[in-house]
Order: structure tokens, then C-alpha cells, then sequence
């Protein structure tokens, strides 16, 4: 059978795209390897990682210890098992909603092997070797990534792990080493500390989340040593070992770290090598990310499309269904005008870190005249209210237009308040806002009206 699109993989972008066809009236089918739909999004990635957090900072307590000190926790004993019951009851509902969705909008969907034959045929091959060929006009390479995993790294499931068999842990670690300080090693790290679990955080660069403003990151990395994590920056890594009690980890500079447990979190690669891109022309790099137009995800082949992790950064969630929306949209002859300039970017740490717009430094390098405009959560009663002691919004404004140029948060809620200052930025909003405009008292988001006030009181009234 021939169809109009072919998805293949049925993660955010995959998904957006399906429905997004079967809106305009084409006939749809999702093809997916995993067992469930949902991709490595539901099941291994955004969804698993960020209800792991929320899991933790409620059985722990976290949120409360400004209020009643470090020692405080809500259950004394947190194990394995409280963390997957919650895991497996949010999947479930990803997964159902899903489904749903799929049926609503009449989108078939299959669990096979995908291999294309031509620029307008696939095979697909089952689990069970039940094996067929299918015809498409327009195709999306929606197959997302899985964790890097260099052949010299002993990955055993006992002492060094991938992020994704992270979530198969049977015991808490009594201590943890985390090898890569990208988002999700910085996410993992973070978690299991805010567990009480001693962590050390090695980077092979001198710095981590080189995208995020230097500002929020210096502030990040100072509250995750004041709660005792080690953080090793700077620091290549040598060799790993899994020994029957413990994981050796040895530095370039010749020390050596011991833990329970290791996580290797450094890098990403595109499922890609089952698909056949070579019959029909489409090349990938080394780490398996494939080239697209950044307008319209076509490949280098017309037809095909490619979108979410598999292409590159920014690699989130949010932009990956976006880019599945726009990707159906051109194949079906659907202008769409042009999209916004800037977009959120969530970390979901702990804690939180959210940004949208230029960083100080971008601002700066543009050579145009600025102001910054900093609050404290501690600086408002909200915070208070919540035991907050920690945690910022920055914002940076023109002083020629009084633009909001960029906003930036590290602290509780920072992935919900961004969007005010994305909104702002988006509508080409100014200082006058937040100094004008009344918020709601007593919520963090009054953040965003002291700094619009810390900045106005430097730059004057215009």
C-alpha cells in the first residue's frame, strides 16, 4: 500500500508530523522498532529523566530544606522502587494519550524495521521476520539518537552505565561519577545529589553549557558545589574500569576517581544504521546526525525529510515537534510564515535552568549598547513563601530601543517563567513592560517586574 507520509520513528517530531498530515486529509503511516509508541523521548529521554526529577524533589523533600535545613526529608528511605512506580505510571499515560491521538486522527502505525529501497519505497521487516514493502510520496526521518557508546568504555549495567540503562538501576548508587557535563549528565548528576547520593561531575572541557549565558552557568555550578558535589573541569578521562565493588575512573592527570556506580553521558548517535540512507544518497556525519534544510527539514533528497534529535542541536523536545509540524507542512505545499527568532531552552536540573534570547555575551559581541536587570527569588515574598533561597532571572535590554533582548533563570520554575520573557521578546516588547505592567503578588514570576525595574532605574525613562 502507498501511502502519502511515511514517519519513521513516532518520538515528538514523528508524531507532530503524523498528525499534522492526517490534519490536511493525507493518509498516514508511523512505523516505529520500539516496543510501545512514544519513542526515546517517552521511554528513555524527556519524559523518564524530568518524572525522575519530580519524583525526587517531592520524596525528598528538597524544595523544603531552605526551610527546615539539609537534613530534612520527607521519606527517610528512598529506594529504586518508589522511583519506577511513579516512571511507569506516567509512561503508561504518554503512551495511552498517544494512541489515542493516533486513532483520533485515523494514523496507522507499525512495529518494524525500517529500510528504504528508493526514494519512494521502504521495507519494513517485523520482529517476527514478517516482511513487506511500502510505497510513500513524502517520508520524515524521525528516528531520534541513542547514548554514544565508545568501545573502550566497559559498559556492564553492574558499574558503568549509558543514560538510558540508568533507569534500569536496582539500588540507589551509595555514590556516583558522571562522565559528561552536557544537559543530561548535568540533569542525572544533579538528581541523584539532590538524593543525598555523593556525586563527582567530570568534563573533559574547562566549561560546561557553553550556550547558556556565563552568568546563570557560574551560579549553576557554585550551588551544586555548596551542596557538595565535585566537579572536575577540565579533566580527560583515561581509562574506566568495573571491578567487582567499585568503578574506577582515571584521569589524564593521574588521579584516580572511585564510585559505586558510573554513568557515561558524553555524546549522542543517530539510530540511523539499519536504515539504508546509502541506496538513496542521504549521508550522515560521524555521530550519525543527518544534514537538512534549516527552513524546511528536506534532505538532500526532496522527498525525504529529516527532524528532532537525529538532525542536531538544539535537540529538545519542543523544537523537534516543531520541526515535524513544519517539516509535513512544506511537503504538502503548506506556506507557513516565518517562525519566531528566539526559543525557550530547558535544562531540567536541579536546579532548573531556562533561557531564551542573547546571552550577555552575544549582546556584548553584537557591540550595541545594554542593560542588565537582575532579581532574586529570595528578594520576593513568593520566595520566601517557599523557602527559596537561591535562584535568579537576568534580563538584557537595548538602551538605543529598550528591547528585551535576552532572559535567562537558574533556580525553582524557571522552565514555566521563561515563556513571559519569550513572549516579550517575541512581540518585540521593551523595559516598559514589566515597569508598567501589574503581576500577580505573591508569585516568582514579580521576578521579572524587579528586574524590569532593576534595569529601567539604571537606564532612565527613554
Amino acid at each position: 500500500m502507498d501511502y502519502d507520509m511515511l514517519v519513521i520513528g513516532s518520538g515528538p517530531s514523528g508524531r507532530r508530523a503524523a498528525v499534522q498530515s492526517a490534519k490536511l486529509g493525507k493518509s498516514v503511516l508511523v512505523v516505529d522498532r520500539g516496543r510501545r509508541l512514544g519513542g526515546v523521548s517517552v521511554h528513555t529521554g524527556t519524559i523518564p529523566s524530568k518524572t525522575l526529577r519530580e519524583t525526587v524533589l517531592n520524596l525528598s523533600g528538597w524544595r523544603e530544606r531552605g526551610f527546615y535545613g539539609r537534613g530534612y526529608r520527607v521519606k527517610q528511605d528512598i529506594s529504586v522502587g518508589d522511583l519506577i512506580e511513579r516512571l511507569h505510571k506516567t509512561l503508561d499515560h504518554e503512551v495511552e494519550v498517544l494512541q489515542h491521538q493516533f486513532m483520533r486522527n485515523t494514523v496507522k502505525s507499525a512495529r518494524a524495521a525500517v529500510k528504504f529501497l528508493g526514494p519512494n519505497k521502504v521495507s519494513l521487516t517485523s520482529d517476527n521476520g514478517d516482511y513487506s514493502e511500502v510505497g510513500f510520496a513524502n517520508a520524515l526521518i524521525a528516528v531520534g539518537t541513542r547514548p554514544h557508546r565508545p568501545g573502550e568504555v566497559p559498559f556492564d549495567k553492574t558499574r558503568v552505565f549509558d543514560s538510558d540503562e540508568m533507569l534500569e538501576l536496582h539500588r540507589l548508587p551509595r555514590t556516583l561519577t558522571v562522565i559528561g557535563a552536557g544537559v543530561i549528565g548535568v540533569e542525572y548528576a544533579t538528581i541523584f545529589s539532590a538524593l543525598d547520593v555523593p556525586v563527582t561531575l567530570v568534563e573533559p572541557r574547562n566549561s560546561i553549557l557553553d550556550f547558556v549565558d556565563r552568568e546563570i552557568v557560574d551560579d549553576f555550578i557554585h550551588q551544586m558545589r555548596d551542596r557538595g558535589m565535585t566537579i572536575r573541569l577540565g579533566s580527560a578521562v583515561k581509562e574506566i574500569r568495573s571491578k567487582p565493588e567499585t568503578a574506577e575512573v582515571e584521569l589524564a592527570d593521574g588521579r584516580t576517581i572511585r564510585s559505586e556506580v558510573v554513568l557515561y553521558a558524553a555524546g549522542r548517535t543517530g539510530n540511523i544504521g539499519s536504515l539504508g540512507l546509502d541506496v538513496v544518497g542521504i549521508e550522515a556525519d560521524s555521530r550519525g546526525r543527518i544534514k537538512v534544510d534549516p527552513q524546511t527539514f528536506q534532505t538532500s533528497v526532496p522527498n525525504i525529510y529529516a527532524a528532532g534529535d537525529v538532525i542536531g542541536f538544539p535537540s529538545l523536545a519542543s523544537t523537534s515537534m516543531e520541526q515535524g509540524r513544519v517539516a509535513a507542512c512544506h511537503a504538502f505545499g503548506v506556506t507557513l510564515p516565518a517562525p519566531p527568532e528566539t526559543f525557550p531552552y530547558g535544562i531540567y536540573a536541579v536546579p532548573e535552568i531556562s533561557t531564551v534570547g542573547q546571552s550577555e555575551e552575544q549582546v556584548r559581541q553584537s557591540g550595541g549598547a545594554y542593560e542588565v536587570g537582575v532579581a532574586r527569588f529570595r528578594e520576593t515574598s513568593r520566595g520566601h513563601i517557599m523557602g527559596v533561597d537561591t535562584g535568579f532571572l537576568k534580563l538584557l535590554f537595548s538602551i538605543e530601543t529598550r528591547r528585551l533582548l535576552g532572559a535567562h533563570i537558574v533556580g525553582e520554575g524557571a522552565t514555566e517563567l521563561i515563556h513571559i520573557g519569550q513572549a516579550v521578546i517575541n512581540l518585540g516588547g521593551t523595559v516598559d513592560f514589566f515597569v508598567n505592567n501589574t503581576f500577580n503578588y505573591p508569585t516568582l514570576a514579580e521576578a521579572y517586574k524587579i528586574a524590569g525595574l532593576d534595569a529601567w532605574n539604571r537606564m532612565g525613562r527613554g
